[in-house]
């Protein structure tokens, strides 16, 4: 007999992958929030990137509706020197090198039984640590969504 032993948990990560230019690696960052990615955690995750990456960025983002709401773009456009927005096509999955990261990070933890929402983020974290200790790896992602980064 199988037993539910829990209810349902979801971490969503917010992830920032960086394009190998000029000789440097690719480098992967990632937040980790309880539940779904709203507006502020969307911001929050970003201002982290910012802040570990420096300067502007040039954000390449999907059409996941988070990205396109009516807050968020107001945010966007509040520091136009900060952002650049570029678009992928609508569901394109096959051309966001970020979503390799996910599907890594997902097998990666594939036969994990947390006990805990926090141990959950736990473990979400702990994978995208380690994927991002593996810059090749990352800039194969690249290759794979057919993206030149030379």
């Amino acid at each position: 007999m199988l037993r539910r032993v829990s209810k349902r948990r979801e971490v969503s990560s917010v992830v920032c992958l960086t394009a190998p230019l000029d000789g440097r690696p690719a480098r992967l960052l990632a937040r980790h929030f309880l539940g779904t990615v709203k507006t502020p955690e969307l911001i929050t995750a970003v201002r982290y990137f910012q802040r570990h990456l420096g300067g502007p960025l040039v954000l390449v983002l999907d059409r996941l509706n988070v990205h396109r709401s009516h807050a968020t773009q107001a945010f966007f456009a509040r520091h136009p020197d900060e952002f650049l927005l570029e678009w992928l096509p609508s569901y394109a999955p096959e051309v966001n090198p970020e979503e390799q990261c996910n599907g890594w990070v997902k097998r990666d933890t594939l036969n994990a039984l947390p006990a805990t929402d926090a141990e959950l983020r736990r473990g979400a974290r702990r994978g995208f640590q380690r994927l991002g200790r593996h810059p090749l790896i990352l800039r194969h992602f690249f290759a794979h969504a057919g993206l030149d980064v030379t």
